[in-house]
């Protein structure tokens, strides 16, 4: 059933390191959700594999001194969407990783497969990518970080060097704290379906609630990657709340977005999501931040 060439299971963060500088072709197996796809179906046949599974320390989700909330990149989406740290902190989060596939899918699954995956329709990408996060990297030369925007290269495609492999993902407090968030995903499906088309904003109030402060808009499907609405940010940013923000927002919302044509739904449609979902966002955030748009 699986053709796989050889199974390399590694104990730490070095072995792991090593075992992927001793077999160059090989790669890297987390919880194996989408590995185990692509090799039953002949994609990855004959291949070899490290796997990174009893690696423990990757499953810790702590928040460091400086208020960092570091989650490791082996925690699975049900440990991330029932963590008390990341429902008081990113909530937003929490909500994106619960409507991953199914209870079985999320058991095993990983956050860091996720992102390493490169594939812009992941659940957790555009949530991230909202949230600033940055990804900590692990390799021969030791510790890298970079933004979660940085790593994401192409589709499926992302920036980890020879013998590395992510060991957690960061999101620092000025990237969550004072911020109210909404992530909306739009598939064909309730339930068990990727994003047809995925929205994730993070909004930051003046104490007041008369200005924003600071806007993040991010979509999955809209682009290759998980990409922020970076014109339409700026068309928000510093603003007064009044009946022109929304409006504002959205008169530039598709800008330096390219949404793909696909089975799934025409570039058409797609371009009519980003807007309908970033409305939708904005409503929601606004009002559980205590404004009326009335």
């Amino acid at each position: 059933m699986f053709d796989i060439k050889a199974l390399y299971e590694a104990f730490s963060v070095e072995e792991a390191t090593r075992l992927l500088l001793e077999h160059p072709e090989a790669r890297v197996m987390a919880g194996g959700s989408d590995n185990l796809i692509k090799i039953r179906e002949g994609k990855l046949a004959n291949r070899e594999f490290v796997s990174i599974y009893m690696i423990d320390e990757l499953r810790e989700i702590k928040l460091e001194e400086d208020g960092t909330l570091r989650i490791g990149s082996l925690c699975s989406f049900t440990q991330v969407a029932s963590d008390p740290l990341v429902l008081k902190l990113v909530p937003t989060l929490a909500k994106a990783v619960s409507l991953v596939g199914g209870p079985q899918v999320r058991n095993i699954g990983t956050i860091g497969g996720n992102t390493c995956n490169g594939i812009t329709s992941a659940d957790s990408g555009a949530t991230l990518v909202a949230y600033d996060a940055e990804v900590e990297l692990h390799g021969a030369e030791g510790l890298r970080r970079l933004p979660l925007r940085d790593f994401y290269k192409g589709v499926g495609k992302v920036d980890l060097r020879p013998g590395e492999i992510q060991v957690a993902i960061r999101i620092p407090r000025s990237s969550y704290e004072g911020y109210v968030g909404e992530y909306i995903k739009y598939a064909m499906r309730e339930a068990m379906d990727i994003a047809t088309l995925s929205c994730s904003v993070n909004l930051r109030l003046s104490e007041d609630k008369k200005t924003v402060e600071d806007l993040r808009i991010a979509y999955g499907v809209a682009a290759p990657v998980p990409t922020r609405a970076l014109a339409a940010e700026a068309a928000g940013r510093g603003q007064p709340l009044d009946q022109n923000f929304i409006p504002k927002v959205l008169a530039h919302i598709t800008e330096g977005l390219s949404p793909r044509e696909s089975w799934r739904a025409s570039q058409a449609f797609r371009l009519h999501l980003i807007k309908a979902t970033a409305k939708r966002a904005l409503e929601t955030v606004l009002q559980r931040s205590g404004v009326s748009q009335g």
